[in-house]
This record gives structure tokens, C-alpha cells and sequence, in this order.
């Protein structure tokens, strides 16, 4: 008798998928009904609701380990098969999670319902955080009694606590203090930023790492531990309740990078504002200074036009990452360790900045980060908020047309570090301006670090992500966005769902790349973060790069300057979006006029995008109709737009911008040699490594 030949993996997955949407879609049905149902008859479907949603996370969990490998036969479709079944799991947990809530609002939580409607559109996310105010009173006293003290540095001055260290801590640079595992330490300061003032035991003082504390006290250590244990118990029972896995074992490294300590001397000037805006209830606890901003900020070495350009090997006498394909005749492609392309979908329960503060601009900055440096240029993506949705940020994927590409959040990463702990790191941000005093600032909402690869080196899942949220900056350990929301929930399996789907979250997809989006990525630097849709673009950028300084330069030792407006001007337009925009347009437009058998011809491309460079791109640049770029000043953007619009309407109507150029009325600022001169040994990396 022949054996039976085993049931394939996702099969069975798929089966078991099919089997828990009967039960849940049954469970529905008799719910419907639990208005009429004694309490008994309710709590035993909330608990069926529970064992359901365990049950439906188990198959989920088992999905995202399965690979091709593990099927006995070839299975067609196979990746689209397993997102259907992923999307098919998701969607049942959202349907019991909501159906918990339902039955729990009209049964155990009833006498705790206090409805706050303070917008006509509030969600059920709001409608919870009302109902478990009162049961979560006890516990959120001692968070709010640990923030108070770190935003209110003064008051711990006056009694002096006591702690031992939890491991050895060297002094990273001056101003800190060195100490071993087991000294004990006297808190002089607690600083919000998390690097606190301590004395040691020969009196000797300096700023060491709160992380690496533990409070001596017998009832402090008591509290600690039992602390310890709750959150243990939360993690495993959180593991069950959260929809999407978040960055498991994504931890924060001591500083190592050369940057931290201006980037830290700069939050340190602005972390008397903080204090006074969280002191009156303008911000929440958990924000801060811009750790991303405050990088950016330093120079160029963290943003995009300087990653763009051609790094050098060890040797600086060839080029390292530009290299010449003599039998396509163009420049090679080189694929990377990290290529995908990364969604930002939305952002969920941000708090509120208080009326004090005028909001300018919500948004992501993203860039590749090790747990300690970032590895990469920074990103920016625009957030769009609506007043309805005041806790919402979304954002507008696949930008086409008119659309900004500041507001693209479809981004491609690409990375060719080696360090097992590359992620990347997420900082929501505001920029904003004080009504009383018209001071500026950003600060930031909540940070993230999502893991690329896991413990033993295999890339995460391309699948949807929910994060959540974490407050302070990324070295910061511990601090949450808003203490009155805290994660720490006690009680049920219910409560604990109930608060976190409270929590600050962000909400992003990994796409893994097709064939042509792979071979297009591959024209691009090694290391590289940019919007999608201008991403062809720099690929005209890099191709011409590769023409004039590997094919076309007389000598190959030659170092002279060369004679090339594009190539000196075009990152410029990195850092003025509004630009990259009307070049996108204006390229755009070009295209489409063009035959398919002059778009498979990359040396006529060429041409006609440096054409079309010239014609758009140079006048604006140089015009005085075009105010300075400046960040998130509203009257300074719309005049910019304006002018660019007039600009692209007028060469439209006449053919071309010569006209505009030629005419008396156009104003130019006067030349400069810069616009012409690309001096490549100026702009090009040397090589880190």
C-alpha cells in the first residue's frame, strides 16, 4: 500500500486559514445577538474571541517562517499565494480585535465608559483610551512620576538618590564618567535626554548612561523587579495581541558615532525649550529636540546630493563604485546588500501639540542606522494631516503628475553594509513656531528602528509593518511618546490589546523588487535612500557622471576641472525638491513625445534630458523671481511654486525658455564660475572603509 504522500505546507496553512474564518464569521453571527445574551453567554464569547485571535496568530506566525524550500513539490505563485493568505490572517484578527472591544464595551468595561467626543469623527481607539482611564490611574502615577522627574531636573537635585551599575561603562568623551559593573553611584542631576549627572564613590562627577542603572534601594529594587516581571508577563501575553510584529531585538548601541556629540551639544541648547513647552503642557513628556534634524544640519555628509557622487577606493586613484561596462557601453551596475523598496502607509495616535505652538510641517525623516551611527543620507517625506484625523498622518505612495515628490512615500534603500544590526531608523518629526515669542524649532514625535536582518543573518519578511512608537531620541532607552498612554497595561488579555492599540504606531510595507525595478536600482550608489519617483532622474545623473569622467575625459590621471552645468548644478536639486519637480514635469512632458524606438535609444535619452535640463532647470536656479529655498515656511514655498509655475507655463507657450531668458524683464544673478565647473575632486567621497 502506498504511504500518503504528506499535505504541502502552505496548503495546509491555507486550509487551516479557511477553517478560523468559518469559526470567526460563526462567532460573529452569534454575537450579534449578545445584547439579549445574560453576562455568562457574553463572557464566554469574548473568551472564545480571545483563543481565536491566539489561534489565528499562531497560523500567521507559522506563515512568515514557511519558505519556497519547505514545499515537497513546486507550488505556481507561490509569494502571491502566501500574501493572501498573510492579508486573508490579518484581517480576521482585526475583526475579532474589534469584536472583543464590542462586547467588552457593552459588558465588563460598561461601568467605566466615559465618552470624551471632542471631534465628531472619534474613533473607537478614543472611545477605549476614555473607558481605561480609570482603571489605568494607579499605574500611569508612577510613569508620570518618572517623567516629572526627568523633566524637572531641579527637583531631584534636592535629595540625592542611589544606584548601582549594571555593567562596565567607558568615558566616551570628556565630561563623562567611567565606572564598573557593581559601583555604586549617587544621582546628582537626572537629565531629560537620558545622560544623567552622577558622583561616584571617590566623589569624582560626570554624565553616565541611565540604562545602566539599577536603583539600591530594597523598595526601589522591589518595584524594579516587580516591574521586570510584569513586563515580561506583558511581552509574551503582547507577542498574542499585536497585529503586526514590530523590530524584535532591535536595541540601542552605546554612541560610537563621531557626530553624537555635536548633535547632542545642540539638544542640549534647545533642551531648555523642551523643558519649558512640556512644563506647560505644550508637548507631550516623551518629545524632543530632532536627533535627525540637528544631523542634517551639520554639513552635507548626511544628506542625499552627497552620497550621490562617486566615492573613491583606499588607494584614491580610481573610482570604487563607478565603474565603466565597455560591452553595454555604460556605466555597470552594482547590486547591493540591502535593495527594496520601502511604503510608508500612516502614522497613528500622534499626540497632540498643545495651542502654544503653531505646527509648520509633520513628517518622516529615514535614513539606514546601525543602532549607534547613521550609515546613510537622511530622507524626508511630508506627512498629510487633516483636522478631522488630528491623531493621523498619511501619506501619498506612488507620486505622479502634479504631485510633489517631497510627498512620495514610496522610498527605495539601498545598502551595502556589512554589520549584522543594519535597520532603519524612523523619526517622526514637527516643525513648528512659538506664538508668543515667534521662535522656530523641530522637534521630534516618536522614533523607530526596524531590523533588516534577524539573528542569524536571513533578511525580514517583505510584508507590512506595524511599529510602534518609542519617545526621546534614539539613544534613549525606555522613554515613551506620551507617559499618560502608557504601554504598561495591567489585567486582562483584553486591556493589554486595548493599549497598544493606543500607542503612537507607524504603519510601513517592504516590497521586494521585481526585475526591472532591480536592474534600474542597481545604476544608483551602493548606499543611497530617495523617493521613487525621482529616482530616474539620478540615474540620468549617474549615467552622465560615468560618460564624462570614465569615457570621455582625455586622461584618466587628469584632475582639471570640467566644463559641465549639469553635473556642478543637479545636486542642487536634492536639497530644493521644488526643482526635482519641475524637472520630473518638464521630463515628463518631453517623454511623451517621444517614439518607442527613440526611448529604447539610451544615447538619444541622453541627449534630450540634458536638452531639456537647460531649457528648465539652469534658469531657474539663477533666477531672482526665486526666492531661497527655506524649510517649512508656508509664504516662502507658495512663491516659489508660483514662480516655477509661471516659468514652466511660459516656456510652454513659447517653445522653449529662451525667450524668457533673452527677454528685459527676466533678472539673473550674476555669473559665476561654480555654475559652469564640476570640480569631481571636490565632490567625491573618500572611501570609510
Amino acid at each position: 500500500m502506498l504511504a500518503r504522500r504528506p499535505r504541502d505546507p502552505l496548503q495546509a496553512l491555507r486550509r487551516r486559514g479557511q477553517e478560523l474564518k468559518l469559526q470567526v464569521d460563526s462567532l460573529v453571527t452569534e454575537s450579534q445577538l449578545t445584547g439579549a445574551l445574560e453576562p455568562s453567554k457574553r463572557r464566554d464569547i469574548y473568551q472564545r474571541c480571545i483563543q481565536l485571535k491566539q489561534a489565528v496568530d499562531e497560523n500567521k506566525n507559522t506563515l512568515q517562517k514557511l519558505n519556497k524550500a519547505d514545499e515537497a513539490a513546486p507550488v505556481g505563485n507561490y509569494e502571491q499565494r502566501k500574501e493572501e493568505e498573510h492579508s486573508l490572517l490579518e484581517k480576521l484578527a482585526c475583526q475579532l480585535q474589534e469584536l472583543a472591544v464590542s462586547i467588552s464595551r457593552k459588558d465588563a468595561l460598561k461601568v467605566e465608559a466615559h465618552s470624551d467626543k471632542e471631534e465628531d469623527d472619534t474613533t473607537e481607539d478614543d472611545e477605549e483610551e476614555t473607558e481605561e482611564t480609570a482603571g489605568e490611574e494607579e499605574e500611569s502615577e508612577g510613569d508620570e512620576e518618572g517623567e516629572q522627574e526627568q523633566a524637572s531636573p531641579k527637583q531631584a537635585e534636592t535629595e540625592t538618590v542611589t544606584y548601582i551599575a549594571l555593567g562596565d561603562f567607558a568615558a566616551q568623551q570628556t565630561g563623562d564618567l567611567t565606572f564598573k559593573k557593581g559601583d555604586v553611584l549617587h544621582i546628582i542631576e537626572k537629565k531629560p535626554d537620558g545622560w544623567w549627572l552622577a558622583k561616584d564613590a571617590e566623589g569624582v562627577e560626570g554624565l553616565i548612561p541611565r540604562t545602566y542603572l539599577e536603583p539600591c534601594n530594597k523598595e526601589d529594587k522591589l518595584e524594579s523587579s516587580e516591574g521586570s516581571e510584569e513586563g515580561n508577563e506583558e511581552d509574551g501575553e503582547e507577542d498574542v495581541e499585536v497585529v503586526d510584529e514590530t523590530a524584535d531585538g532591535a536595541q540601542v548601541k552605546q554612541r560610537t558615532d563621531s557626530h553624537w556629540s555635536a548633535v547632542r551639544k545642540a539638544i542640549s541648547e534647545q533642551i531648555n525649550t523642551v523643558d519649558v513647552l512640556a512644563t506647560m503642557g505644550a508637548i507631550p513628556a516623551g518629545f524632543r529636540p530632532s536627533t535627525l534634524s540637528q544631523l542634517l544640519d551639520e554639513g552635507n555628509q548626511f544628506r542625499a546630493s552627497y552620497f550621490l557622487q562617486p566615492e573613491l577606493t583606499t588607494s584614491q586613484l580610481a573610482f570604487r563604485d563607478l565603474t565603466w561596462d565597455a560591452k553595454a557601453g555604460t556605466i555597470m551596475s552594482r547590486p547591493s546588500r540591502v535593495s527594496l523598496i520601502l511604503t510608508l502607509w500612516s502614522c497613528k495616535m500622534i499626540p497632540l501639540p498643545g495651542t502654544s505652538i503653531q505646527v509648520l510641517s509633520r513628517h518622516i525623516r529615514l535614513c539606514l542606522f546601525d543602532g549607534s551611527k547613521v550609515l546613510s543620507n537622511i530622507h524626508t517625506v511630508r506627512a498629510v494631516w487633516q483636522p478631522k484625523k488630528p491623531k493621523t498622518w498619511t501619506f501619498s505612495p506612488q507620486v505622479t503628475g502634479i504631485l510633489p515628490c517631497l510627498l512620495d512615500g514610496d522610498c527605495f534603500i539601498r545598502s551595502n553594509s556589512p554589520t549584522p544590526d543594519l535597520g532603519i531608523l524612523f523619526e517622526l518629526g514637527i516643525s513648528y513656531i512659538r506664538n508668543s515669542t515667534g521662535e522656530r524649532g523641530e522637534l521630534s514625535c516618536g522614533w523607530v528602528f526596524l531590523k533588516l536582518f534577524d539573528a542569524s543573518g536571513v533578511p525580514i519578511p517583505a510584508k507590512t509593518y506595524e511599529l510602534f512608537l518609542n519617545g526621546g531620541t534614539p539613544y534613549e532607552k525606555g522613554v515613551e511618546v506620551d507617559p499618560s498612554v502608557s504601554r504598561r497595561a495591567q489585567g486582562s488579555v483584553f486591556r493589554q490589546m486595548i493599549s497598544m492599540r493606543r500607542q503612537p504606531q507607524l504603519l510601513v510595507k517592504l516590497r521586494s523588487l521585481n526585475r526591472r525595478s532591480r536592474a534600474m536600482l542597481s545604476l544608483l550608489p551602493e548606499t543611497l535612500v530617495g523617493s521613487m519617483c525621482s529616482a530616474h532622474l539620478l540615474i540620468f545623473y549617474r549615467q552622465i557622471l560615468g560618460d564624462v569622467l570614465l569615457r570621455d575625459r582625455t586622461s584618466l590621471q587628469s584632475a582639471d576641472l570640467i566644463s559641465h552645468p549639469v553635473l556642478a548644478t543637479f545636486p542642487l536639486l536634492l536639497e530644493q525638491p521644488d526643482v526635482m519637480d519641475a524637472l520630473r514635469s518638464s521630463w515628463a512632458e518631453k517623454e511623451s513625445t517621444l517614439k518607442r524606438a527613440e526611448k529604447r535609444d539610451k544615447e538619444l535619452l541622453k541627449a534630450e534630458f540634458l536638452l531639456v535640463y537647460h531649457d528648465c532647470v539652469l534658469p531657474l536656479l539663477h533666477s531672482t523671481l526665486l526666492p531661497p529655498f527655506r524649510w517649512a515656511e508656508e509664504e516662502t514655498e507658495a512663491a516659489r511654486w508660483k514662480a516655477i509655475a509661471d516659468f514652466l507655463k511660459q516656456s510652454r507657450e513659447n517653445e522653449g525658455s529662451l525667450k524668457a531668458l533673452l527677454s528685459p524683464d527676466g533678472v539673473h544673478k550674476p555669473f559665476d564660475l561654480s555654475e559652469q565647473t564640476y570640480d569631481f575632486l571636490g565632490e567625491i567621497r573618500k572611501n570609510s572603509g
